[in-house]
């Protein structure tokens, strides 16, 4: 069933201020901010960038002979009053509305990634400017009530646009690519069988799924080890049709889908996996999470979590401030980082983390996948009602997440727990 388009108004309408002050505004600062930003990009050192200017000259950023080599052509000199007072909001705002274009928008974002000394995307006047955002990220609280409001704005917008750009397995998280030339659905096939060798569950155990998706991995778990799997998650959407392929499998008897906050999980799970979930809990509930999962464990079991991270050294930042992706895909989502995952699980439960893989370039080669997919598949999200707008939001999410994770500005954890002075069952 498809989700009304209506579900994004927010995201859908224009994230610029066309009225006649800002106009005004642009009109007398617009060159001033572009000189400024092109004072910036001076200092450029790694590839090369040609920026094609709004009134017909350009600029080259970095060494003339430079690879790699990309362009984006600037529309309107209001992208470079954007970014210089909103950062990267502005620059992807800005995108959503055309006032930039480029042929390889996941090479450009990249190279601004390996430039940040040139083009630095944060300071005193974004945070200043950009308040508004952070106020509205943070009213975004992950409780019961907000946890379903906030994934109904992203996982909701329907099963049927979510299977253009998946494959067959409908995962919706990073796959595991084991040479250059596998596909997209040999990946997640082996993200499966990774999760699987980790946790080793027995026929006789009982698993916890927190987070279904659309019932991939717990299908996966019940044919491979025959055990019962409790899969949980609060979209409504993602509920309906994973409980669908699970009776197209006939795994009614081992797999339940159950429409369910993780703070309401009773019972005793022997084994315990949630992929690419923690992202959406919120800082202030990680110990109630963590909780949660050291209450219903049983002894001896075992913890896998799949879980997009920032590095240490970037969290601090990040976490006092709304960045565009909060904005526009996934409202109320904060990224882990390791140190934070590690401290809360000591400071609030008997749980410690027991071996750690970060993979980042398998989900910068899934996302290039889900990008070229949904990038064939544009006349069938345009017949779903979605626009332009909708359109160029999801490639900057897409390529931006691509770029942040191949220049290692993003991690892929996983990570296997399991509790302090207990021998693993």
């Amino acid at each position: 069933m498809l989700a009304s388009p209506g579900a994004r108004a927010d995201n859908l309408r224009s994230t610029s201020d066309d009225s006649p002050l800002v106009q005004w505004i642009d009109a007398r600062l617009g060159v001033a901010a572009r000189r400024r930003v092109l004072d910036g990009l001076a200092s450029w050192r790694v590839g090369r960038l040609t920026v094609h200017l709004p009134d017909g000259t350009s600029a080259v950023l970095g060494a003339a002979d430079a690879e790699p080599h990309a362009s984006v052509r600037i529309v309107r000199d209001r992208f470079f009053r954007r970014m210089l007072l909103h950062g990267d909001i502005g620059v992807g705002d800005a995108y959503i509305d055309g006032d930039w274009h480029t042929d390889d928008l996941a090479l450009v974002v990249d190279l601004a990634l390996r430039n940040q000394h040139a083009a630095p995307l944060e300071s005193v006047a974004t945070r200043l400017w950009n308040l508004a955002d952070t106020w509205r990220h943070r009213r975004r609280k992950n409780t019961a009530a907000g946890s379903r409001t906030n994934i109904h704005a992203h996982y909701d917008l329907g099963n049927d646009f979510f299977a253009l750009f998946l494959d067959a397995t409908l995962a919706y998280s990073s796959g595991v690519f084991l040479a250059p030339g596998d596909t997209l659905e040999a990946a997640q096939l082996e993200k499966f069988r990774q999760w699987g060798e980790r946790l080793q569950p027995r026929a006789s155990d009982h698993v916890l799924e927190i987070g279904s998706g659309w019932g991939g991995m717990a299908l996966h778990l019940a044919r491979t080890y025959g055990c019962r799997v409790t899969s949980i998650t609060v979209s409504e959407e993602q509920r309906a049709l994973a409980a669908a392929r699970v009776a197209a499998a006939g795994m009614q008897d081992r797999v339940a889908i159950e429409l369910r906050d993780y703070r309401h999980v009773e019972g005793r799970y022997d084994r315990i996996v949630s992929i690419e979930m923690i992202e959406a809990v919120g800082q202030e509930f990680w110990p109630g999470f963590f909780q949660a999962i050291d209450r219903v464990l049983a002894p001896g079991g075992r913890v896998g979590i799949q879980a997009i991270t920032i590095p240490d050294q970037r969290f601090d930042q990040y976490s006092r401030r709304s960045d565009w992706i909060q904005k526009h895909i996934f409202p109320g989502g904060l990224l882990p980082c390791l140190r934070e995952v590690c401290a809360v699980t000591a400071r609030h439960t008997r749980l410690a983390v027991t071996d750690v893989e970060d993979r980042p370039l398998d989900y910068a080669t899934t996302l290039r996948h889900w990008r070229s997919r949904f990038i064939a598949r544009l006349d069938e999200v345009r017949a779903m009602g979605f626009d332009d707008r909708f359109i160029r939001t999801w490639e900057y999410y897409l390529a931006s997440c691509e770029a942040a994770f191949r220049t290692r500005n993003l991690g892929l954890a996983h990570l296997t727990l399991s509790r302090v002075g207990e021998d693993l069952a």
